[in-house]
């Protein structure tokens, strides 16, 4: 395409069918998406805090430590004999912990970063007798 002349050739022609009919795709897609997303009756997305899956455990776990300590996470769930106890992985207490760290303070300026440890989701990680809080 020149540019100075604003002048389209025929290849031109053909390629932008093609991007148009990618953004369309995506456009849909996102739109889909945000359709089928959970929400509260006031339209607000539910979102739970859960460990990333590509996050080694030795960093979940320096992460957890601090959620269930400094971070003031409650953690009594994920004790042995508790509902959350089982699996017994760093990864499903570290994602718990993530959680109730996260819903407690989400309005209060807390956020689910956890040093690139935590990732958002818009689906309920509850299992179970494990069941995941979510705070409005």
């Amino acid at each position: 395409m020149d540019l100075t002349s604003g002048s389209i050739s025929a290849s031109d022609r053909v390629i932008l069918p093609l991007n148009m009919s990618i953004l369309w795709k995506r456009t849909m897609l996102a739109l889909l998406i945000v359709s089928i997303a959970p929400k509260k009756s006031d339209g607000e997305l539910e979102q739970w805090c859960i460990a990333d899956e590509q996050t080694p455990d030795g960093e979940l776990q320096i992460a957890l430590d601090w959620a269930c300590g400094k971070g003031g996470a409650d953690c009594s769930k994920i004790q042995v004999n508790q509902p959350c106890y089982l699996p017994n992985t760093v990864r499903d207490h570290a994602s718990y912990a993530f959680n109730t760290y996260f819903q407690k303070f989400k309005h209060k300026g807390g956020s689910c970063y956890f040093k690139g440890a935590a990732i958002i989701t818009e689906l309920d990680p509850s299992h179970s007798s494990c069941q995941y809080e979510f705070h409005p």
